[in-house]
């Protein structure tokens, strides 16, 4: 279902480079999504997820029906009510908003004032899709995990629908896609309602802020409300710089990073969002060997996919950016900036992952301080990073800035997910890294033989912009086709099996 979401999401992404390019609409929009999309991590799938569900699952496990019933409706009216407030704020003051996360935009009164007008039509999804997330928090503990992985896909064709029919009905066209993403917050919270029902557990929204339950989560949401706050502080950061490089840079940078969340979403998230639950059970009922054994199933399930998704990205950033986006008012320069931007992202990929399943083995166990601890740390990293690269950028011909971004963010991603780690063989909860080291060694020799698939199949770059898209697909086609299935024959011939990544 994540997979379904992904390809979907990459379809949205089409349609919005085919309709509305990389120049001043586009970024506009990518600022007036990006702050309710901030909020929608801190609090739907960021700090609330990871505080709701350890407690959750800790009620459902050590308390009564009622009682746990009684949690959810506690929760569902605290965080709503809460929520609801933050929302008419956000309307009221998207103006300011904008001048703080994209002061580059003040000296242009036409997209400052369209930025800020599509912030007033998407800020309240931040209300809608909390409570969604609150849904598909209850559903994944109790072990429903399809229908909150598929609800996603609704934005994405919500999306869709509005930039095709939508947007050459409006005067301003690309505020179809601001309209789209209100109404996909509307339609994915209703769409999780009926699964609710089904299991007895839709909520009866009552206001609890005394309530015990809703006071643990409290107590564990303000950490972690730092700890998920840190990536996408750094996000908004790198909008912030971006805002004052040349027109395209928010949008090569957007397309980038939407490449590098595909297998990052696939893999990353929905691996964390699986191993989370286990993980919670696994410390209240299991013990200690079986979380060790749980999340380093997880680690090493990870870095099988991580590491070669890393390799192809790289080695194929332009060719899949032309692939998927250069057609109508997405041009061979836009194509070229965002591989630069792609490159350097792919880089992080391992350490992005391993960050969202390391940060669960302490989220598991109701830990929420020191992965805020840690991700602090790599959160003023990436800041001085930002500036030393893209100030010493300007200053070459050698690399775009924006490039910079993107490589201060790779840099303090590996920092993050190293002293995660470190931390958890401190606390012994993973306890030997020598398990990883021959299948770590296999996986590299299988990706170098990948590597060199790709490079001798490969066309001259020149080549993909003279394509017709259907030319292009099959060529990328031709290309990672085979370069996967060298990966995983390389792998079986140096006697890594499927039964290797069974938990």
């Amino acid at each position: 279902m994540t997979l379904l979401s992904r390809i979907l999401g990459l379809a949205r992404d089409i349609v919005i480079a085919r309709f509305f390019s990389a120049g001043d609409a586009a970024d506009a929009f990518f600022v007036a999504f990006k702050i309710p999309n901030f909020l929608r991590r801190l609090f739907a799938e960021g700090a609330f997820s990871l505080a709701f569900v350890p407690v959750l699952s800790e009620y459902r496990s050590r308390y009564t029906a009622a009682q746990t019933r009684d949690l959810i409706d506690q929760v569902a009216g605290t965080l709503g009510a809460i929520l609801l407030i933050l929302s008419l704020l956000g309307v009221l003051a998207s103006p300011v908003l904008v001048s703080i996360i994209a002061a580059g935009f003040i000296d242009q009164p036409e997209k400052f004032d369209l930025t800020a007008d599509m912030l007033r039509i998407t800020f309240p999804y931040i209300l809608l899709i909390s409570m969604t997330a609150m849904a598909a928090g209850i559903l994944n503990t109790w072990k429903h995990f399809a229908v909150p992985a598929f609800t996603p896909v609704l934005l994405n064709l919500s999306m869709i629908g509005c930039a095709i029919w939508l947007s050459p009905r409006l005067e301003v066209p690309v505020t179809a896609l601001a309209w789209g993403v209100l109404l996909a917050g509307i339609v994915q919270l209703l769409f999780q309602l009926p699964f609710l029902y089904h299991e007895g557990l839709l909520p009866k929204p009552t206001w609890g802020w005394r309530h015990k339950g809703v006071q643990k989560i409290i107590k564990l949401m303000i950490p972690a409300l730092f700890g998920s706050s840190v990536a996408q502080i750094n996000l908004l950061f790198d909008t912030f710089i971006a805002s004052f490089l040349v027109s395209g840079s928010v949008a090569w940078l957007y397309y980038s990073d939407r490449l590098l969340e595909f297998p990052l979403g696939v893999f990353g998230i929905a691996l964390a969002t699986v191993v989370l639950p286990n993980l919670s059970e696994a410390h209240y009922r299991k013990g200690a060997a079986h979380f060790n054994h749980t999340l380093q199933w997880a680690l090493q399930l990870a870095l099988v996919i991580a590491i070669p998704a890393t390799v192809g990205l790289f080695l194929l950033a332009q060719p899949i950016l032309s692939t998927l986006f250069q057609y109508g008012e997405f041009q061979i320069n836009d194509s070229l900036m965002a591989s630069y931007s792609l490159m350097a992202y792919s880089l992080g990929l391992p350490a992005f992952i391993l960050i969202k399943i390391l940060a669960s083995g302490f989220y598991a166990r109701q830990d929420t301080k020191t992965p805020v601890r840690i991700g602090i740390q790599a959160m003023l990293l990436n800041m001085v990073l930002n500036v030393i690269f893209v100030v010493s950028m300007l200053q070459s011909d050698f690399l775009a800035p924006h490039v910079g971004l993107a490589l201060a963010t790779t840099a303090s991603a590996y920092f993050n997910a190293t002293m995660l780690a470190l931390t958890l063989r401190k606390d012994s909860i993973i306890e030997r890294f020598e398990a990883f080291k021959l299948p770590l060694l296999k996986m590299l020799m299988a990706c170098a033989a990948m590597s060199a698939v790709i490079v001798i199949l490969s066309p001259q770059v020149e080549l993909w912009s003279q394509w017709h898209w259907f030319e292009r697909v099959y060529q990328l086609g031709w290309l990672i086709v085979p370069a996967i299935l060298c990966y995983v024959l390389m792998l079986w011939i140096m006697g890594i099996r499927r039964s290797h990544f069974a938990l």
